[in-house]
């Protein structure tokens, strides 16, 4: 595995069980494909801590970066996928 892609899942793991599902879905299934922004977004967001990462999860609040935004929107399809 690339040394990068591992740093990232190590990263992915989170506090909270369900964020640790979310982010690493996200890793697997989008960001492969996703624009050197939106990975770099993706990293940044794990850098959050996880009662706000929950809060942009959930809706109740919104990073202000474009990219960030567009990878949260993304995580929440995924999160809304998993409890349908």
């Amino acid at each position: 595995m690339d040394e990068h892609l591992g740093k990232l899942r190590w990263r992915c793991r989170r506090g909270m069980k369900e964020l640790d599902l979310l982010t690493l879905s996200y890793l697997d299934r989008h960001y492969p494909t996703a624009s050197a922004a939106e990975q770099q977004a993706f990293a940044d967001l794990l850098e959050v801590q996880d009662p706000l990462l929950m809060s942009y999860m959930v809706g109740r609040e919104t990073p202000t970066d474009a990219a960030m935004a567009r990878v949260v929107n993304v995580m929440r399809t995924l999160l809304n996928e998993s409890t349908e």
